[in-house]
C-alpha cells in the first residue's frame, strides 16, 4: 500500500463529508457536489452538515481538502472515487432509487478509467454486482458505513468495523486505508463479497430499528396500563444479553437510514417468508398512531411541535417521527404551530413556524417534544414526551 492516494468523494452529505475530512488528514481529497452552495462552504473551511467535531477539524488542522463542482477536474487524477451520494428508497418501485449512484460510476469512467470506485451510499442487496455486469467493470466495490448524524466524524475515527466488498488487492487497500485514517488500534477489517457487504448494511440497520420499535412497544403497553416505564427498562435492561443501549422511548424510528433501509430490506425478501421484518416496518406507523391517540385525548385547541430534527446537535428532519405524529395530529384539524429554528420559511407543512420560542409556548396548548429540552423547563407541564432517560 503506497503512502499517499488522490482520492475523490462524491456527494457532501453527512457521510461523503466526514470521510472527505478523514481521508484528507493523510491524502489529497477532492470533494465533488453539483450544489456549488455547499462546495463554497467546504472551500471556506466548514463543513456542510451540522457536526461540531467536524468542524473543529476543518477550522483547526491541515487538510489536504478541496471542493469543485467540476467532474473533470475531481475525477482525473483518483485512485480512489468514493460515491456518498442519496439513495432514497422510493415506495411506488419498492426499491432504493440508486440513479445517482449509477449516475456517479459512469460519469466517473468517462474522466477515469483505473481508479477504484467505492460505493459508500446504501444500496439494495445485489446492486454492486449488477452493475459491475452492467458496465463490464471490475473496479467496483461496496463499503458499507455505520454513522450516526452529528457524530459522523468521530464514528469514522472511532469505527467498531470497517467492511469491505471485495477480496481483491483494492478492496484490501481500502479497507487500511479507513484503518489507517482511524484513531482506534486494531479495528476489525472485514473483507467480504460486495452483496454479503450490503446486507450487513441492511440487516444492521434493521436489527436497530427492531430495538427502537421494541421499547416504543414497551412503552405504550406501560402509558396504557399506567405503569413506570422507566423502572419496567431499568429491569428489563440489567440483564447482560440485553444491554441499556437504544433503550429511550420515541415517537418513532426516523432519519436518513432507518425508515428506508428496513422497508428496502423488507422488499428484499420478495418471496423469502419473513414476518419479523414486516412487523418493525408496521410497528412505526402504529407508534404514531398510538402516540397521536394520547394527544387527542387531551383535546388541545392548538399543539407546537418543539423542533423537527431528530435529535439534539444534528440538522437533520428527513422523516423524522415527530412529522409523523404532526400529519395526524394536523389530520384531526388541530391546530398545529412549529418552531424550528433551522427552519426559513414561515410555513411548514401549512403549519405556521413561530420564530419566537416564548410565542410558541404562549400560544401551544400541549408542546410534543421527541426529547426534552432545557429551552422547556419552565412551561414543563405542557410538554408531552416520551424521553426517560434524556438521551438519544
Amino acid at each position: 500500500m503506497i503512502d499517499r492516494y488522490d482520492i475523490t468523494v462524491v456527494g457532501l452529505g453527512y457521510v461523503g463529508m466526514s470521510l472527505a475530512v478523514l481521508l484528507a488528514r493523510q491524502h489529497q481529497v477532492i470533494a465533488l457536489d453539483i450544489d456549488e452552495a455547499r462546495v463554497d462552504l467546504v472551500n471556506a473551511g466548514q463543513p456542510t452538515v451540522a457536526d461540531a467535531l467536524m468542524a473543529k477539524y476543518m477550522a483547526n488542522e491541515q487538510l489536504r481538502l478541496i471542493a469543485t463542482t467540476s467532474a473533470a477536474d475531481a475525477y482525473r487524477d483518483a485512485d480512489f472515487v468514493i460515491v456518498a451520494t442519496p439513495t432514497d428508497y422510493d415506495p411506488e418501485k419498492n426499491y432504493f432509487d440508486t440513479s445517482s449512484v449509477e449516475a456517479v460510476v459512469k460519469q466517473a469512467r468517462e474522466h477515469n478509467c483505473n481508479a477504484t470506485i467505492v460505493i459508500k451510499s446504501t444500496i439494495p442487496v445485489g446492486f454492486t454486482e449488477q452493475l459491475r455486469h452492467k458496465f463490464r467493470d471490475d473496479k467496483l466495490l461496496f463499503s458499507p458505513e455505520f454513522l450516526r448524524e452529528g457524530q459522523a466524524l468521530h464514528d469514522n475515527l472511532h469505527p467498531s468495523r470497517i467492511i469491505v466488498g471485495g477480496t481483491d488487492d483494492q478492496a484490501v487497500h481500502f479497507g487500511e486505508l479507513l484503518q489507517r485514517a482511524a484513531f482506534d488500534s486494531h479495528v476489525p477489517v472485514l473483507s467480504m463479497g460486495s452483496t454479503e457487504a450490503e446486507a450487513v448494511k441492511l440487516f444492521a440497520n434493521s436489527y436497530l430499528a427492531m430495538r427502537v420499535a421494541f421499547f416504543n412497544e414497551l412503552d405504550s403497553f406501560g402509558l396504557a396500563r399506567k405503569l413506570n416505564v422507566r423502572d419496567v427498562i431499568d429491569g428489563v435492561c440489567l440483564d447482560p444479553r440485553i444491554g441499556a443501549g437504544y433503550n429511550n422511548p420515541s415517537f418513532g424510528y426516523g432519519g436518513y437510514c432507518l425508515p428506508k433501509d428496513t422497508k428496502q430490506l423488507l422488499a428484499t425478501y420478495q418471496s423469502i417468508p419473513q414476518t419479523l421484518i414486516q412487523g418493525v416496518v408496521d410497528s412505526n406507523t402504529a407508534r404514531k398512531d398510538f402516540i397521536a391517540d394520547e394527544i387527542f385525548k387531551r383535546k388541545p385547541t392548538a399543539v407546537g411541535i418543539y423542533r423537527l430534527t431528530m435529535k439534539e446537535g444534528s440538522d437533520n428532519f428527513r422523516a423524522s417521527s415527530i412529522q409523523g405524529v404532526m400529519k395526524r395530529v394536523k389530520a384531526k384539524g388541530i391546530t398545529v404551530i412549529v418552531y424550528e429554528p433551522s427552519l426559513t420559511d414561515s410555513e411548514f407543512f401549512y403549519s405556521e413556524v413561530v420564530e419566537s420560542l416564548q410565542a410558541f409556548k404562549e400560544a401551544s396548548d400541549i408542546i410534543i417534544a421527541n426529547r426534552m429540552s432545557s429551552d422547556l423547563i419552565d412551561v414543563e407541564d405542557k410538554v408531552f414526551t416520551r424521553d426517560l432517560f434524556g438521551s438519544d
